[in-house]
């Protein structure tokens, strides 16, 4: 793979595609005055590589649609299953540690059996008698609800996996896939802004509810080197990329792309699996390294946000889980769009 930076279009100023990802892996973005810029994050080794092997173009990709016109990966890769002990973090009460092989999923409509979310954490450790825990599942918001942990109420969740850092969300708990390396807290939160995530949680639902149970994303805006482009009222369906993950049918922020792409409005995907990038292991996913015709080369290259459009950007949407199981209800807007290193993007 191309490591140069000799062309200006790209403005890359010699960042390596390694260290762009490692640092895009480890949730390296920061809003600054004059736009976008990467960071770095904790030292770790600058290399991407998939199983084993030394170079970071020999992790496999895939270029959609297939020779068989498929909006598909030919290849199904299976990430780990949770398994070791993790620990959480509650403000106030303390740090808890558990078995991840001991943590059941409370979304079997969700999660395939192993994977599990960040709330179901919570639930394990209610079960223990180490917190005590009040929730509710609420229809109206497609989430399950924590009233109160030990008698107080006003929580919210932050987490990032291996190499990253916390960062604002404003994801379902019970939708944030936990894997190995997870870092996981509970924390208080303002009540107007609990109240703010559950009003727009209620518009999604209300959203789904209008479409017929179909999602249907307002707008998706793509911005790349080569242009800009916007549509509107976009359907989107499942591909079941990670059926190793996720219950079939389950609509991910990847399926949003691959629904474009199948409906003839983009011509074509470039999805590479990374097993671990550079510190973040595992990383266990595809990322999406070619999209029309810019393929991310030296410092520069895609990424995504998805949710509600009051909390976008580093207010809470732009978060580093992977596209490919982000799993989506029926989110207001999603943006893909072109960055590199100290640049502001597209």
């Amino acid at each position: 793979m191309n490591e140069r930076c000799d062309d200006k279009q790209y403005r890359c100023h010699c960042l390596t595609r390694r260290e762009l990802l490692k640092r895009l892996a480890c949730g390296g973005l920061l809003a600054s005055p004059i736009g976008t810029v990467l960071t770095a994050c904790e030292p770790a080794p600058i290399d991407a590589r998939e199983s084993g092997s030394d170079e970071d173009d020999e992790a496999p990709f895939y270029e959609l649609p297939t020779s068989n016109g498929l909006w598909k990966p030919e290849a199904q890769h299976v990430g780990g299953i949770p398994s070791g002990e993790g620990r959480v973090e509650i403000e106030g009460v303390g740090v808890f540690s558990f078995a991840a092989d001991e943590v059941q999923r409370q979304r079997p409509d969700i999660f395939q059996t192993g994977h599990f979310s960040l709330f179901d954490v919570l639930v394990h450790l209610a079960e223990r008698g180490e917190i005590a825990l009040n929730h509710h599942f609420d229809e109206g918001m497609a989430t399950h609800v924590v009233d109160s942990l030990n008698g107080e109420s006003g929580w919210w969740h932050n987490a990032h996996y291996a190499s990253g850092w916390f960062e604002p969300n404003v994801f379902r708990m019970d939708l944030y896939p936990y894997k190995n390396g997870t870092r996981f807290r509970l924390e208080k939160e303002r009540q107007d802004r609990i109240a703010s995530i559950h009003d727009a949680f209620r518009g999604e639902v209300e959203r789904l509810r209008q479409n017929g149970g179909q999602v249907v994303i307002p707008d998706v805006r793509i911005r790349s080197p080569n242009g800009r482009v916007a549509f509107e009222d976009v359907p989107v369906t499942a591909h079941n990329v990670r059926r190793d993950v996720l219950q079939p049918g389950v609509v991910t922020a990847l399926d949003a792309l691959i629904s474009l792409g199948e409906q003839g409005h983009i011509p074509g995907l470039k999805l590479t699996w990374y097993e671990r990038i550079a510190g973040a292991d595992p990383v266990a996913s595809y990322w999406v390294e070619g999209l029309n015709d810019d393929v991310a080369v030296g410092g520069c290259g895609f990424v995504y946000e998805a949710g509600p459009r009051q909390f976008a950007g580093f207010s809470g949407t732009h978060i580093h889980i992977p596209a490919d199981v982000r799993v989506t209800v029926s989110p207001e807007y999603a943006l893909w769009f072109w960055i590199c290193l100290g640049s502001g993007g597209l």
